[in-house]
């Protein structure tokens, strides 16, 4: 049998990423990130584009020479094809199209939100099954997206309940920079988090019916308290920004893990992942890791390698579709907002 080789390149926002995989069995994953956002305190979208023109070139080189094939043995080219950034997204699509074009090897569009659950099928080596079964739940949390989906298999996802408003990295984001600590806010966040007090602060918890989510109230919540506090203590922040990060994450974290944990009990399904940006937080996977012991969950935590936008899982995912003959036309277009797939 003719082995199955997929490139899969993903740049839906400011990571230029290309990954190589044979069989399934991940063979090189290269990212380029892009640092000049952080004196912006957010991504400058025509700076990302003009970043991954430069970028798209060399990563995909690099990471067709540490998979150590030759661009000829490629069987497909898949791609991010939204939602993301439209101008980044434009990047990496007509790229895409040109080289499968040039190479006459299907191409193969990935939605990139399946991606990041499907992140859990990257496999290292041919012996690695630690997966979950269908169907799942997955908890999908990044900058742009809080989701809960119940995947029932690789092609058959159905969202449960999303954020009506702002998501969860999102609120992160804009909280880190309403105390003046930088960009991205995630990581940030997360560090001091470990250091400080996650009872010392209270903020709201929106009551959204069913499985939805809202962030929007907690991040006014935030900056109104903090406003208050300041006008105490100017360098109230500074004093006290480990707790005031705890107390954020913890918040966060709570509201994540209440309507999880609702949609685990309606559904009877225990095997529960977590992906997206934001499950690289180590709050987050304290309470994956406590919520299985209490609960008698089976959880699925990816590689912090694959938690952030990363071109390895739109090649697992071109790889299932591979496998189904699911290719698409050379004029699919990208889309920046989600679409009904």
């Amino acid at each position: 049998m003719k082995d199955i080789y997929i490139l899969g390149i993903e740049s839906s926002c400011d990571d230029t990423s290309a990954a190589v995989l044979r069989n399934g069995v991940l063979l090189s994953n290269v990212t380029a990130s892009q640092a000049v956002h952080e004196a912006y305190g957010g991504v400058v979208p025509e700076l990302a584009s003009r970043a991954h023109q430069q970028n798209i070139v060399p990563v995909v080189d690099q990471a067709l020479k540490r998979a150590g094939i030759e661009k000829e043995q490629l069987s497909a080219v898949a791609f991010t094809r939204g939602p993301g950034l439209m101008g980044s997204l434009l990047v990496g699509v007509s790229f895409a199209k040109g080289f499968a074009r040039a190479l006459g090897v299907p191409m193969i569009d990935v939605n990139h939100l399946q991606g990041h659950v499907l992140a859990h099928f990257i496999r290292e080596s041919d012996d690695n099954h630690d997966q979950p079964h269908f169907p799942f739940l997955c908890l999908l949390v990044s900058g742009g997206n809080s989701q809960i989906v119940k995947v029932n298999a690789y092609n058959d996802m159905e969202i449960l309940g999303q954020t009506i408003d702002d998501a969860a990295g999102e609120a992160i984001d804009k909280c880190s920079k309403v105390m003046g600590l930088g960009y991205p806010g995630g990581p940030i966040i997360d560090k001091l988090a470990r250091q400080g007090n996650a009872e010392a602060y209270q903020f709201a918890k929106p009551q959204i019916k069913g499985y939805d989510y809202s962030f929007s109230g907690l991040k006014t919540s935030f900056l109104y308290s903090l406003r208050d506090w300041m006008k105490d203590d100017p360098d109230f922040v500074e004093h006290h920004k480990e707790d005031l990060a705890a107390s954020l994450e913890k918040t966060i974290v709570d509201i994540l893990m209440k309507k999880l944990k609702m949609a685990v009990k309606d559904t009877g399904i225990k095997e529960v992942a977590v992906a997206g940006g934001v499950s690289a937080n180590n709050g987050l996977r304290q309470a994956y890791r406590d919520y299985a012991k209490r609960y008698g969950w089976k959880i699925f935590i990816p590689k912090f390698s694959y938690t952030t936008d990363n071109a390895a899982m739109i090649a697992i995912t071109g790889y299932f579709k591979y496998l189904d003959g699911d290719f698409c036309s050379i004029d699919a277009p990208a889309f920046a907002r989600m679409e009904n797939k």
